[in-house]
């Protein structure tokens, strides 16, 4: 019996990206929370969210939610969180 040996890498050109440049500050900016549909984690938003506008002078926050945590996130909600100067994405449990 013959063994078949498979080479899992990709032959793709491996390409690099950058880190967007971090914020001085929340303050009057627009962050946007993510819910990647786990157990809890709604509650932690709503949380996150009292904090960001109290104690970070965050101007708006908008919610985004994946249909579950192993799926990827629809590209009609990346697309959204383009008006976002932040996002945080949280996983519950």
């Amino acid at each position: 019996m013959a063994i078949c040996v498979l080479d899992p890498t990709s032959e793709e050109a491996v390409t690099t990206s950058h880190r967007a440049p971090r914020l001085a500050s929340l303050a009057g900016r627009t962050v946007g929370l993510l819910d990647n549909g786990k157990l809890r984690v709604h509650e932690l938003l709503n949380d996150l969210e009292t904090l960001l506008r109290t104690e970070h002078g965050v101007a708006e926050v908008l919610r985004f939610t994946k249909p579950d945590a192993s799926r990827p996130m629809p590209p009609e909600v990346l697309a959204a969180m383009h008006a976002c100067d932040a996002v945080i994405s949280a996983v519950g449990d």
